[in-house]
């Protein structure tokens, strides 16, 4: 696994989800997590995770969205956290 072409997809992903509504993302990803496979650019198949949960479960409301890439045991990591109103929190 190349670091840097998983961080690249890592980046990738991180910003195609978000461009999606506060409630697409907890309709896809809320308690569900899910993996996919995407190619980088060398060909080599990276497996990616995408899970979402809210970041204070005493007070459900902010959702934190998480996304890993590749097989190692500490693969590279990136997220954010959306509030119901659509702002970014923490930026």
């Amino acid at each position: 696994m190349s670091r840097q072409e998983a961080r690249d997809i890592l980046a990738r992903r991180v910003a195609q989800l978000r461009q999606e509504s506060y409630e697409s993302l907890k309709a896809k990803w809320l308690d569900r997590p899910d993996g996919e496979q995407v190619s980088g650019d060398s060909g080599k198949e990276y497996g990616v995770e995408v899970q979402a949960f809210w970041d204070d479960p005493r007070d459900p409301g902010n959702l934190r969205v998480v996304v890993s890439v590749g097989d190692s045991l500490l693969p590279p990591t990136g997220g954010f956290i959306v509030a119901p109103d659509g702002r970014f929190v923490g930026e």
